[in-house]
Order: C-alpha cells, then sequence, then structure tokens
C-alpha cells in the first residue's frame, strides 16, 4: 500500500477495528516482548478511558493508533503506530498532538511516554514535538 494522506480522520477507536489495529500493531512493534498480548490490550482499554484510545483512518484503511491515560495527576501515551508506507507522512506528528490535546482538556498539566531502548531512534520524532528525556528508572511489577 503506498500511503496518500488526502482524508485525515481521527476518530475514535470501536471494537469493529481490532483485527485491523492488531495486523498494525503486529507490523509496527515487531519486536515488542512476547508476553504483550494486543488482543488483551486492547480489551483492558475499552474497558476503561476507552475514549482515549484512537485511530487513524485514511480512504477507510487504519494506518495509525494511539493510546492515552490520565490519572488525575499525570497523563501517558502508549500504542503510537503508524503503517510502514505512511511514515513521514505527519500522521504520528497528528496522532500525538491529537492525544495532547484531549489530554489537556481533562486536566492534565504533563504528559509522559516511554520508549524501549532499541527503539531509541524514535526519541528524536518526540523531541521535535517537544517532549524531554528524563533521568529516571522506569520499573514495573507485572500482576499476570
Amino acid at each position: 500500500m503506498t500511503c496518500q494522506v488526502i482524508h485525515m480522520t481521527i476518530r475514535k477507536f470501536q471494537l469493529i477495528d481490532t483485527d485491523k489495529v492488531i495486523a498494525l500493531w503486529q507490523e509496527a512493534f515487531s519486536d515488542a516482548p512476547l508476553k504483550q498480548n494486543p488482543a488483551e490490550d486492547i480489551d483492558c482499554k475499552w474497558r476503561t478511558q476507552r475514549d482515549l484510545f484512537w485511530v487513524y483512518e485514511e480512504q477507510g484503511q487504519i494506518v495509525g493508533t494511539i493510546m492515552a491515560g490520565y490519572d488525575g495527576h499525570r497523563g501517558w501515551i502508549y500504542s503510537v503506530a503508524v503503517d510502514d508506507s505512511c511514515r513521514g507522512t505527519g500522521i504520528g506528528k497528528r496522532l500525538v498532538s491529537h492525544a495532547v490535546e484531549s489530554l489537556k482538556g481533562v486536566g492534565c498539566r504533563t504528559v509522559h511516554l516511554q520508549v524501549r531502548e532499541r527503539t531509541a531512534k524514535v526519541v528524536s520524532f518526540y523531541e521535535k514535538l517537544g517532549f524531554s528525556v528524563l533521568p529516571r528508572i522506569s520499573m514495573y511489577k507485572s500482576l499476570v
């Protein structure tokens, strides 16, 4: 598919989009840890803050996604994905801008995101959008 950005449509994710989103994520996040399950991630997001999950649709095809979260203190951006054939067309920038503005609209004052070390090349993309690298150690605890 050759991407031609003609009719920009960012809309809320709908359950009918699930298979297309999973296919896009499998392409965009091919280096994701095996423990990640896109169907479970989508189901969890659908049950909590579904209004903060969007797709970018171009001529009937889903070519981008973004999820956001807000805990009342800080906002987070997750799962920014753009179809390989559409990278460099401004879709990622539009998705991030849309999520940031939506978070700002609910009172969010800071927006955070994480980039896996293996995909550090995207750091410059986010820096161009005004994000800064924080000197932090990211930790987690698996509950499954």
